[in-house]
């Protein structure tokens, strides 16, 4: 029992987990070190984008447009949405928070494939609904069968993280949709597509596509991966607009900064040559996944800039193993180790230790 005398929080508090960041790497040797720990891209700013950084920074005295109208006009004209139906936030995860806060609430339930996003949990304890978490099939794909069973009358909003993060599969356009025709209409759908640009599978879905006519689909994107803004912490949703204007009433005011703003409209103007670049790390990701496979690693299919290490219990001793070498990789304890496609060195070191784990 908490003292009279002593500052009380809500009781959904006592059990959330706080976030934890991808670790960076350390040596003390002066070799070089990597951080494949947080799926970030390895590729410097874009000139042009920095550029536009850079002047907008200029007027960091000033707040920023509030409204992002700039930005949503360029969004709009890119996917051909209206701007009604968006919405921005600093990342993707925000607008997921915000989207749960407006929606769920004390004896509401929130169902999602696990092992997914790791602020999923987070995000759900914080509105005092309960997470309903469905295990992954053995391939570490969604299993819409055992997702639909979970749902009941006390189901708020179903998360679909695809490509899936930490896992790497990718869901197809057939089994969402066969889905979301049995997901009661007034149950929210967020698909969240922060990996999206990253996917070669053809059957895909698009959640651009899927979102147009079912109003209780939320698509969530980001400019943090594909882009390589994580530092500035730029997302969208797209969804019908009495969701859109949900979010914005959750939204923090001024949010998205004007240097983000101005970073995430140049980068959508020089798109082609950004998506060279993730041309570049799908193809070092598919030699990646050959050269595991080779040593005798049974690694899932992955669409995203990242690959998934299923280790179990020998997962921390993993990434200790490679820390050692330099690199930085994300252990999830008993489950396995999630691994950034980064510079052709750090994937080298990585694949050095992969292959010795083996022997």
């Amino acid at each position: 029992m908490t003292p009279d005398n002593e500052v009380r929080f809500r009781g959904c508090l006592d059990d959330v987990a706080a976030y934890k960041p991808g670790r960076p790497p350390a040596r003390t040797d002066g070799r070089p070190t990597y951080k494949l720990s947080s799926n970030e891209n390895p590729y410097p700013p874009l000139p042009g984008v920095l550029a536009a950084a850079t002047e907008a920074a200029g007027q960091m005295n000033r707040y920023p447009d509030m409204g992002a109208v700039d930005l949503l006009e360029a969004l709009s004209a890119r996917f051909g949405v209206p701007t009604s139906d968006l919405a921005v936030a600093t990342g993707s995860v925000a607008l997921l928070y915000h989207l749960l806060q407006a929606s769920c609430t004390d004896g509401d339930e929130v169902v999602y494939a696990w092992r997914s996003f790791e602020a999923y949990p987070i995000a759900v304890q914080l509105t005092g609904a309960t997470s309903v978490q469905v295990p992954l099939t053995d391939d570490a794909r969604h299993d819409f069968k055992a997702m639909e069973a979970a749902l009941t009358e006390r189901t708020k909003a179903v998360l679909v993280c695809t490509p899936n993060n930490p896992t790497g599969p990718v869901v197809r356009r057939d089994e969402l949709l066969a889905f979301l025709d049995v997901v009661p209409s007034n149950v929210l759908v967020v698909i969240d597509e922060a990996y999206r640009e990253f996917v070669r599978e053809p059957e895909i879905v698009d959640g651009i596509d899927v979102y147009r006519d079912r109003p209780n689909v939320v698509v969530l994107r980001t400019f943090s991966k594909a882009y390589g803004l994580a530092g500035f912490r730029v997302g969208y949703a797209v969804a019908h607009p009495p969701v859109v204007a949900a979010i914005r009433k959750c939204a923090l005011p001024f949010g998205v900064s004007h240097v983000a703003q101005a970073a995430a409209i140049a980068s959508l103007a020089v798109e082609e040559e950004l998506l060279e670049r993730v041309e570049a790390l799908v193809t070092e990701r598919t030699r990646m996944v050959g050269e595991l496979r080779a040593a005798g690693w049974d690694v899932p299919e992955t669409h995203a800039n990242f690959v998934w290490m299923p280790l179990g219990d020998d997962t921390v001793a993993f990434a200790e193993a490679v820390q050692a070498e330099g690199v930085s990789v994300r252990p999830f304890p008993g489950d396995g180790a999630r691994v950034s496609i980064g510079e052709r060195e750090a994937n080298d070191l990585f694949l050095s230790v992969a292959r010795a784990w083996r022997q």
